[in-house]
């Protein structure tokens, strides 16, 4: 069985992919807020699943598509 590894993605993609700004990014990290994410010295990643679950908690349901 192979185990499923890992994807990583800097706060540029991030900002990109949930359209904010890397600003916005930074002051949710200072405020505990937002994607979990790594940090090693400077560098800040994100694992893309957490990013993708940040994003699907947060999925807002209409009457006619209704939250699942």
């Amino acid at each position: 069985m192979k185990e499923e590894e890992t994807v990583y993605v800097s706060d540029r993609e991030v900002s990109r992919l949930m359209d904010v700004a890397r600003q916005t990014l930074c002051n949710w990290r200072c405020q505990r807020r937002g994607p979990r994410y790594v940090k090693s010295g400077r560098l800040v990643r994100y694992a893309m699943s957490d990013v993708l679950d940040f994003m699907e908690a947060r999925k807002i349901g209409t009457e006619d598509q209704p939250k699942k």
